[in-house]
């Protein structure tokens, strides 16, 4: 199974963002974008996993950050890596918070004790909105940057709870699974809900 840990937003603020991105996704760019139901805040990408580990990995993730206590984060600014000008990933922006680095430390360290290598890339807490179609020239994508502008989206996003998710793969994109949902501030006992509930 393809598994990834993530921070999910609030529906309605995820509706938020949907909304007032529609510019973006109406201007007819060469980019596959992500839809609403899957916006969140990737703290760490794990790959394929066997199925079995699962469990281990929700437990991990329950008790690495049951301590931890519910917070919010600012999200809003569009931007792109590696830039607006060549755009692979295009996304909003999420603050730096301290807690959230925090949290997504805790679960690095988590996720070594399971014996899974450290993180190649440093965290960058971002919202992806969509990926540029393979092949797609600079050119066909030289409206992004006025585009981007427009978008004036800000909110504060609280933050509940890490999730373990399964990204499975079709034909128009990934979609996305909770698996299992580990509560900020509940402690160790919170660890996670019944396998298999849908996002």
């Amino acid at each position: 199974m393809r598994l990834f840990i993530a921070v999910n937003l609030p529906a309605e603020e995820r509706r938020a963002i949907w909304q007032a991105t529609a510019p973006l996704r109406a201007s007819h760019l060469p980019v596959r974008w992500v839809g609403e139901s899957e916006l969140h805040v990737t703290l760490r990408f794990l790959g394929e996993v066997e199925s079995e580990r699962a469990p281990a990995i929700a437990e991990a993730l329950a008790g690495a950050v049951g301590a931890l206590q519910p917070f919010g984060v600012g999200v809003g600014g569009v931007g792109a890596f590696p830039g607006l000008a060549k755009p692979r990933v295009i996304w909003l922006g999420v603050e730096r918070h301290p807690a959230l680095e925090l949290l997504a430390n805790d679960v690095e360290l988590a996720l070594m004790g399971l014996g899974f290598e450290p993180a190649l890339k440093p965290f960058a807490p971002h919202l992806t909105l969509g990926r540029a179609r393979r092949g797609a020239r600079p050119a066909a994508l030289k409206d992004l940057a006025r585009l981007a502008g427009a978008v004036t989206h800000q909110a504060l996003a609280p933050v509940t709870s890490v999730d373990l998710m399964q990204s499975t793969l079709g034909a128009q994109g990934a979609s996305y699974t909770v698996l299992s949902k580990a509560a900020l501030g509940r402690g160790p006992a919170a660890a996670a809900q019944q396998e298999g509930e849908a996002h």
